[in-house]
């Protein structure tokens, strides 16, 4: 049974404002967001970005709207939904002065709308979807279209064999649109353009086959900011479309950089690198090749946008205080308060619990980090929460689930696995190896192992949780390590892996297994086995509790619809908890406080 303490605290943190998607107009006036937690539903608010007024919500909606896109002047918004968080969107545009949202792409359930950009004049959006409009019916890979919005009429601008997740970008002069496509490998990636018109489609930066490429429009002329993989590292340079000039402006091995973000004034760019796992940005001045810090002392700045003048849009955060969207005067780093988070969540009496950096060494040497939270009293178990991708890692900030659990007595690990980003590209590479399920689970329950030896976990004590690859992980422990693991608690995580190839509704995430694993299901039958949590079910010693929203498209429900089918059938006990009105994680704040009071019962009854 919940505890007052624990129902309170369920409710707080299921609550707590998320920021999703920031997006700043182009007259650089206006910066909206999303907020999960705030309200029920995630919703769109905005707010002027030279601080003079709060932010307000500008949406009411039974399922989450993301902001895509603001028009030149902040009036319209370009917002994206989908049912139940099924990922299927739809588009709409939303005339603030009105407040009339017209629907601009059809209700749908089986493709997927990346991006939406509005033209200066508010006239025409550009956007992706694997979707022909003419017949209608999905398509094979992705097509970048362009919607009249007065008339309705669309245009096919270009087609890509493959559905690639990068949001189109139209140029400046908006003569061009900047794409990707990963027709040649799922691994890699090569960036396109093409005519405004649906001219001269051609290709402009190709790092090869395998690796990986992104490129941004930078200030009002035809030049790109560009990043592009080696076999070692990350380089960033600029491209000069009307001259046919690349050049680098850097190329070091010993950089860990994981993304760029362009400014408006044409030689503004900031380069998001990472030392040992912490945000390390830095400013670029691509004429001068120059570099100085992006940061303040006590927190992370992750920037978004240039605004003209020169100021950053950046978000702020630790693991200390709410994340809050700023503005950031980069001569004396002065940061304003935009989304002003903290009005919007106050801690419990505990306050935040702090991230602690925590290493240890894998079985096999490879130096590993990650993240651990303490409660302010006894522990009263260790559950070691696994962060999802596994192309992502984690930092120190505040993720509401890990705060919850840490101020309801728990001792939390969040380890940064081989395979996560955030160390360089030989670590995030590593976990291709052996495919899913190898290496990188063992550098997890080593660090479970290092805190038992440093005298910071018991056994008998010990669960493991986790989003996505979080829940796979989940699984994995509770079937390959059950004489260390007492309880799992896998949310919309794989279970078998060859029956979730084929049962995700995502071209694109069959595209990222084949990736990971070598191959596809019938190339690699063995790596599909053996990386498969259904193929150990009856090792499984302690509690099971499954979780999953019905709407998840990425990783399908028949993941556990066959696994509560084989345990069934094995005579295995388990507790299942299903959300028909969330997809790929739950984040309706209701369904949220159920989930982390459910959480809270099933570990605490699993620690006896």
């Amino acid at each position: 049974m919940t505890s007052p303490l624990a129902a309170d605290l369920a409710r707080l943190w299921a609550r707590y404002p998320v920021l999703w998607s920031p997006r700043v107009s182009g007259d650089g006036k206006w910066l909206a967001w999303t907020w999960t937690g705030a309200t029920e539903t995630g919703e769109v608010w905005i707010a002027p970005t030279d601080g003079s007024a709060p932010p307000q919500c500008v949406t009411r909606g039974t399922d989450h709207f993301y902001a895509r896109s603001l028009s030149h002047d902040g009036r319209h918004l370009i917002l994206a939904q989908s049912r139940n968080s099924d990922e299927h969107d739809r588009l709409f545009r939303l005339d603030r002065e009105t407040g009339e949202l017209k629907a601009l792409t059809p209700l749908q359930s089986d493709n997927y709308v990346f991006g939406g950009s509005l033209t200066r004049d508010g006239a025409a959006l550009v956007y992706s979807a694997d979707y022909d409009y003419e017949t209608p019916h999905a398509a094979n890979g992705s097509r970048i279209h362009r919607l009249e919005l007065c008339t309705g009429r669309r245009r096919v601008l270009a087609r890509a064999e493959s559905v690639c997740e990068i949001e189109p970008e139209l140029s400046p002069d908006e003569t061009l649109v900047l794409y990707g496509r990963c027709d040649r490998h799922p691994a890699g990636n090569q960036m396109w353009v093409v005519g405004a018109d649906g001219s001269g489609d051609r290709e402009i930066l190709n790092a090869g086959d395998r690796l990986k490429t992104r490129a941004h429009w930078l200030g009002a002329g035809r030049r790109l900011l560009v990043q592009a993989e080696t076999e070692t590292h990350e380089r960033i340079g600029t491209l000069d479309l009307d001259a046919g000039t690349l050049h680098w402006l850097i190329d070091d091995p010993r950089r860990c950089i994981d993304g760029v973000v362009a400014g408006q004034d044409g030689r503004s760019a900031m380069i998001l690198e990472y030392r040992e796992g912490r945000l390390a940005a830095r400013m670029l001045d691509v004429v001068s090749g120059q570099e100085g810090a992006f940061a303040v002392d006590d927190a992370s700045l992750l920037p978004i946008a240039q605004l003209p003048g020169g100021d950053w849009i950046a978000e702020r955060y630790n693991s200390h205080a709410a994340h809050d969207l700023v503005r950031v005067d980069p001569a004396t780093f002065r940061c304003t308060s935009l989304s002003r988070s903290g009005e919007h969540f106050s801690a419990p009496s505990t306050g935040f619990r702090p991230a602690q950096d925590f290493r240890w060494k894998s079985a096999d040497g490879t130096p590993i980090q990650g993240w651990l939270y303490e409660p302010e009293g006894p522990s009263r178990g260790l559950i070691v929460w696994v962060h999802g991708g596994p192309t992502w890692h984690s930092e120190d900030w505040v993720n509401p689930i890990i705060q919850f659990l840490a101020n309801a007595g728990f001792t939390v690990l969040d380890p940064n696995y081989r395979g996560s980003t955030g160390f360089g590209r030989a670590f995030r590479e590593a976990i291709k190896v052996d495919g899913w399920g190898g290496r990188e689970q063992v550098d997890i329950r080593s660090g479970i192992e290092a805190l038992v030896a440093a005298g910071k976990a018991q056994r008998g004590g010990i669960g493991v949780t986790g989003l996505s690859y979080g829940g796979y992980s989940s699984w994995v422990a509770i079937t390959r390590f059950a004489d260390l693991v007492d309880a799992a608690m896998p949310i919309c995580g794989m279970y078998q892996l060859d029956v979730d190839f084929h049962a995700t509704g995502m071209p694109h995430g069959r595209a990222y297994s084949i990736e990971m694993m070598g191959g596809a299901p019938d190339e690699v039958p063995d790596r599909y086995f053996n990386a498969s949590p259904a193929n150990f079910i009856r090792s499984i010693k302690g509690r099971l509790l499954i979780v999953h929203g019905l709407a998840d498209s990425n990783v399908s429900p028949e993941n556990t619809r066959v696994a509560c089918r084989d345990l069934d059938a094995a005579g295995i006990p388990y507790t299942l908890l299903t959300f028909p009105d969330e997809g790929h994680g739950i984040y309706k704040a209701g369904n949220r406080e159920k989930l982390l009071t459910t959480m809270n019962d099933f570990f605490s009854a699993a620690f006896g």
